[in-house]
């Protein structure tokens, strides 16, 4: 069975679509071990408790006031996944850059998922700066990808799969965010799927 630990800081909607995906089969040897949040009222802590996951809070603001680096942030959080072994690292919306403090411990199996095509819009804000391109004419289609985070580089790494994603004339900046939502959910387990079949597990 791959152990995977989820890394998130809002909603947790990509969190829930793995949750799903455990249950439904579409991750058939998975199971999500542990989620992380670095927010207190971050929806995916109550999501990852419904399904009876353990949850660890990890916020960086007390090492910001500490004056302690992002570094010893990231090296702690390392140590805090250390007892649950995971075999993949997901990131389903961790508004965090990771440092090498932490992905020296996952090589090759740190995932993440953003909501543009490769080398568009990286960063935050994504979707919203894919439509106003949109609405000036500059694109007709925007999209998901999801990639290996080999390094602290912001949207950037291995990629593993994406998806095109349509915007038509009539839609609302509402209208492409439930798009491109869909395409993540189904995109993600896609991906997290090719990367378990090519991983062998933590023993």
């Amino acid at each position: 069975m791959n152990r995977l630990a989820v890394l998130a800081s809002g909603n947790g909607t990509n969190l829930q679509a793995v949750l799903d995906a455990c249950v439904d089969g579409r991750l058939p040897a998975a199971q999500v071990v542990a989620v992380v949040v670095n927010h207190r009222d971050a929806y995916a802590l109550e999501r990852a408790q419904r399904s009876n996951i353990p949850t660890l809070y990890h916020p960086f603001y007390p090492y910001r006031q500490d004056g302690r680096s992002r570094s010893l942030y990231d090296a702690d959080l390392a140590a805090l996944l250390e007892p649950y072994k995971p075999d993949l690292i997901i990131l389903a919306g961790w508004m965090h850059i990771l440092s090498m403090a932490f992905l020296k411990y996952y090589p090759g199996r740190v995932l993440n998922i953003h909501p543009a095509l490769p080398g568009t819009f990286p960063g935050m804000h994504a979707i919203e700066r894919a439509y106003e391109a949109f609405q000036r004419g500059e694109i007709d289609h925007t999209g998901v990808m999801v990639h290996l985070a080999p390094d602290e580089g912001v949207d950037v790494g291995p990629l593993v799969l994406q998806r095109e994603v349509p915007i038509y004339p009539a839609d609302s900046l509402e209208d492409l965010e439930a798009r491109m939502h869909e395409t993540e959910h189904e995109l993600y387990i896609e991906a997290i799927a090719k990367v378990l079949a090519q991983l062998v597990p933590n023993n």
